[in-house]
């Protein structure tokens, strides 16, 4: 069923050509086609800069001149997740979305609210004859999930706004003006290949149901590494050989499967220690992760693995890897400071290659727990890469924007809204080294399960946010 005659029209009608586009990051080119063909269409502005982003400049509407010039911004691409059984290519087919109550869901997939409701609200502005609103620079960046590369990108000068208003935050009730920096930890090693026993075992888990891996890292959802990494431990004593990984898949997402095959001398004696393993990890999980599935078979291969001592020291370091809240801020309750993700682990053919995305608002802390990971990698003799770091955006509470936005929102909404910083990384800390001067804001729609099969976006919350985008455009200040 078409969502697209569900209210705000526009909106659900813009999501839904949107989602219509494949759009997975770094393979941005057809939307960024799309979007550009969308500005051309309406006769604005348009260009794209050097790294793929798009700009679309649309002037004030009548007697909206004097006010301070915005920029709209949200990303175009999107996070590619999907349950093992669903055949979908993301490269080629566009969201297949329905309606379920008061939410929009995909059908096995990510759903692209993550930014894609963002990204539809600004075309919705852009093509609005009726809506006041200041000069306007729509943003529109590319490979902000795994990079952040467009913002990075977007070089000083490009931009002439005063207010930055970033659409793209999950809970509705609040208004980010702070958000986490975050640095990619790839460690990676190379191994010669022996023989190995004739016992071979094959583990799998699934059914984790992963999530962002800022918004979501302390709410204790399993790790599908770190718990293989915990089963694999069982079999030190049992002379385990590492045969093949694969665990995990994008920095920014919680793992929620993870696969292995493994040699060892007893495989009667490893099963029995692994279903006693199990059943104690389904136990600790069994109030948040009701759909884990942990299973074990014996099997055959005809591979080559790694030795006995490279296989425990791969193991050991899996085992010591911090994952999870490393520090939670001293200074804003409730908020995570710092963390790390063990995003994704791959063994094949003897070359190994384990990836974490480590996150902190706190410049300092981000180094420290990176070179933690780093420590105990190099103590396993791998060798380990720090790329992709990004600063955090620091808070500025007083801003004139942020009273507005609040003062609109007790208004329309008779509530206070919630003023946070979040550990997310937005790309307003990036944008913000090149435009210092520049006020930013950062809210959007509810979207829960965000960079997993589960993502879904409350109707009822877009309604609410499309309400109060287009109050907080009317009173934009004037010009200073």
């Amino acid at each position: 069923m078409s969502i697209t005659h569900l209210e705000p029209q526009n909106i659900w009608k813009n999501f839904a050509a949107l989602n219509a586009v494949p759009r997975p990051s770094k393979k941005e080119e057809k939307v960024i086609e799309f979007i550009k063909n969308f500005g051309e269409n309406l006769n604005l502005e348009t260009s794209e800069d050097e790294v793929g982003n798009v700009i679309i400049r649309k002037p004030a509407t009548s007697g909206m001149e004097n006010h301070q010039p915005i920029v709209l911004q949200s990303h175009l691409d999107m996070v590619c997740q999907k349950n093992n059984n669903v055949d979908f290519d993301f490269e080629t087919q566009g969201i297949e979305m329905y309606a379920d109550g008061d939410w929009i869901k995909a059908k096995g997939t990510t759903l692209g609210a993550d930014n894609g409701l963002g990204v539809a609200a600004i075309m919705s502005i852009l093509e609005s004859s009726d809506i006041p609103h200041p000069a306007i620079e729509a943003l529109f960046t590319i490979d902000e999930e795994t990079g952040m590369t467009g913002a990075l990108g977007l070089k000083a000068g490009q931009l002439t706004g005063e207010i930055l208003l970033n659409l793209d935050t999950e809970e509705d009730d609040e208004i980010d003006i702070g958000c986490a920096g975050g640095i990619d930890v790839t460690a990676s090693a190379s191994y010669d290949l022996t023989s190995t026993s004739s016992h071979f075992i094959k583990i799998d888990i699934k059914g984790l149901q992963g999530g962002h891996s800022g918004m979501d890292i302390h709410k204790g959802f399993g790790n599908s590494n770190v718990i293989l990494g915990r089963l694999l431990y069982t079999g030190i004593d049992n002379g385990i050989q590492l045969i093949s990984i694969e665990g995990g898949s994008l920095r920014n997402a919680i793992p929620r499967e993870a696969h292995a095959i493994v040699s060892v001398n007893n495989s009667d004696e490893f099963l029995q220690k692994l279903e006693t393993l199990k059943t104690e990890i389904l136990e600790e999980f069994a109030s948040i992760e009701k759909d884990l599935s942990i299973n074990f078979e014996k099997t055959s291969s005809t591979e080559q693995g790694l030795s006995t001592e490279d296989s425990k020291k791969i193991i050991l370091a899996l085992k010591s890897a911090h994952n999870g809240v490393y520090r939670m801020s001293p200074d804003v309750e409730d908020l995570v400071e710092t963390s790390n993700n063990i995003a994704r682990v791959e063994l094949k053919n003897g070359e190994l290659k384990i990836m974490n995305l480590s996150r902190s608002s706190v410049d300092s802390s981000k180094m420290a727990v990176a070179e933690q990971l780093k420590s105990v990698f190099e103590l396993a003799g791998m060798e380990v890469e720090f790329t992709g770091s990004y600063p955090g955006w620091k808070p500025k509470p007083d801003a004139e924007i942020i009273k507005i936005m609040t003062e609109i929102y007790e208004k329309d909404f008779g509530a206070k809204p919630q003023v946070v910083a979040c550990h997310a990384g937005l790309e307003c800390g990036i944008i913000g080294a090149n435009y210092p001067k520049m006020e930013m804001v950062s809210f959007g729609p509810t979207i829960k399960g965000a960079h997993s099969p589960d993502e879904r976006a409350s109707i009822s919350s877009t309604q609410k946010f499309w309400k109060y985008l287009q109050e907080i455009l009317k009173n934009i200040p004037v010009k200073k």
